[in-house]
């Protein structure tokens, strides 16, 4: 038995047979060209054929897995149309070099540049450019498009998987992932959380032709990948396997129940999400609506500014798939670890501590205005509640409402259909905290964000794993902060959430209970273990 140690972006476990992914390489060499205008039309022949077959793997990914894992292709396409890549393709090809060959140089070139960089999601969209640049050389070379084609159930173990590749897979033969490259932000980690697959990234492994076939297990509990398991292993981890199941099963069975403890102590248990795909896994999960819709991964993933018209179509796709259901929206927390190069952010020392979230918003208020323009449209398709991330005065909530009182009396005055929507505050500073009192009689609502409230209040970066011992959502400090604010909540008649992990922590769930918070929310899939966790309190 070989053991394999990677990170895991699903929890559960895969037991089955390994289909070995590999990519049918090509061969690029740097022979020169004698006619370049006819190879320089040829790559630009390959560009427009490859924006094409793009075209259509967003229309076959729009059906299959929804707009939001469509966008990656918009962006593919828009990639391609970059000047920088498609110059410096070209000025190779007028110093005499081959299409292929410069298709390549350039490819690697501004993805060894972003592959180098800090930030994680800027790391994950060198994949992005490397991706497309193959797509363009395998267009020069006449090959066919890359798929997988799985002839029974398997465990899928690649180096990588790029988007055309997932998006082509039949779903129903996937036991499991397992990739020597990506991070939680990689397409197979997107993938696997759509389709709920346990799944491991950054496993090294070396992809060698006899792993195929081979017997394997996915456990995405430790976070290991074992190959030809021995009998003893398999036994208990079949053991395990058929107890998760089973778990999975008891937790279908609450569906429809009340989340309620023995005594009758009700509390409500909402879902996070970051996307239109999300609220289907918010429905499956019986959540009863969506308390935190990350809209800065609207954002993310982009050359420019989301439309007001792309907005107003996702907030309204979530509206009414949750037919009825509260969503409380976020408005955009760019900054700190989210970031996108249009917004063309100056280098901070710490950024966590510096320009993100609503002082992005009400310094650059066109940006703002667009953005409450399409929830304010979105508001006639459902039952819709907005708030503001990183507050830390009441001025700030009092321009907040000026602005949004502006934006909804333009729309009336357009004939636009709009809904009552209620404004609330994030709750993630001590400041904000501390002021509670006088924010309450601002806001419609509160939603605690414990994630960067332990953070702020530790003084440690979150992000920082020299201090994950430090930075402890359940020390008696962030505690304290959380209840004086549900106090000051309650007092001024408003109610009052948790958005962040603390969320999902059982062993507070009577702490919370007993300060009487109206509402958490959690990420889909913890949603029926937390009812679980209510109704077995007494």
């Amino acid at each position: 038995m070989e053991k394999y140690s990677g990170k895991s972006v699903v929890r559960g476990i895969a037991i089955g047979r390994i289909y070995l992914h590999k990519k049918i390489e090509y061969k690029v060499t740097d022979q020169k060209v004698s006619d370049v205008e006819t190879e320089l039309l040829r790559f630009l022949d390959a560009v427009e054929r490859a924006k094409g077959q793009l075209d259509g793997l967003y229309s076959e990914a729009l059906e299959k897995v929804g707009e939001d894992h469509a966008r990656i292709f918009e962006a593919h396409r828009m990639l391609l149309e970059d000047e920088d890549y498609l110059d410096a393709a070209k000025a190779l090809i007028r110093q005499g070099y081959n299409a292929v060959y410069a298709a390549d140089r350039a490819g690697i070139r501004f993805a060894d540049a972003l592959a180098a960089m800090d930030d994680e999601y800027m790391r994950d969209r060198a994949a992005d450019l490397r991706d497309i640049s193959r797509r363009v050389i395998r267009v020069l070379l006449d090959m066919p498009e890359e798929g997988i084609r799985l002839e029974e159930s398997a465990v899928l173990v690649a180096d990588d998987l790029t988007p055309g590749e997932t998006v082509k897979l039949d779903r129903s033969k996937i036991l499991g992932f397992v990739t020597v490259k990506g991070t939680a932000a990689s397409h197979t980690a997107i993938l696997a959380r759509s389709m709920n697959l346990p799944a491991l990234v950054g496993v090294k492994l070396s992809l060698a032709d006899e792993l195929h076939g081979k017997p394997c297990i996915v456990d995405g509990f430790a976070g290991m990948f074992l190959v030809e398991p021995t009998k003893k292993e398999l036994t208990r981890m079949i053991v395990q396997k058929n107890q998760w199941t089973a778990d999975l099963e008891a937790l279908q069975k609450l569906k429809g129940q009340d989340n309620q403890t023995k005594s009758g102590k009700r509390i409500d248990i909402l879902a996070n999400i970051g996307g239109v795909e999300d609220a289907e896994a918010a429905l499956a999960a019986d959540a009863g609506g969506i308390g935190l819709f990350r809209s800065e991964f609207l954002y993310l993933g982009r050359e420019s500014f989301p439309t007001e018209e792309e907005q107003f179509a996702s907030y309204r796709a979530v509206l009414e798939k949750m037919e009825g259901k509260r969503v409380v929206v976020r408005t955009m927390d760019i900054g700190a670890d989210k970031s996108a190069d249009y917004f063309h952010f100056q280098p901070e020392e710490n950024p966590a501590m510096g320009y993100r979230g609503i002082r992005v918003s009400l310094d650059r208020v066109e940006i703002f205005i667009t953005q409450l323009r399409a929830l304010y449209r979105a508001s006639a398709y459902g039952n819709l509640a907005v708030m503001f991330p990183m507050i830390i005065s009441v001025d700030e909530v009092r321009r907040i409402k000026q602005i949004a009182g502006m934006v909804r009396k333009d729309l009336e005055k357009e004939g636009k259909t709009l809904q009552a929507v209620p404004l609330g505050v994030m709750i993630e500073t001590p400041a904000a905290a501390l002021i509670s009192d006088q924010l309450a009689r601002e806001a419609d609502f509160f939603s605690i964000g414990t994630n960067d409230l332990a953070q702020y209040t530790l003084a440690a970066d979150r992000m920082n794993r020299q201090l994950e011992g430090v930075c402890d959502p359940r020390h008696e400090a962030v505690l304290r902060l959380i209840e004086m604010t549900v106090k000051n909540a309650h007092k001024a008649g408003i109610p009052v959430g948790i958005c962040g992990e603390l969320a999902s922590d059982m062993l507070l769930m009577e702490r919370f209970l007993e300060w009487n918070v109206d509402e958490l929310s959690v990420v889909p899939a913890d949603v029926l273990k937390l009812r679980e966790a209510v109704r077995a309190l007494p």
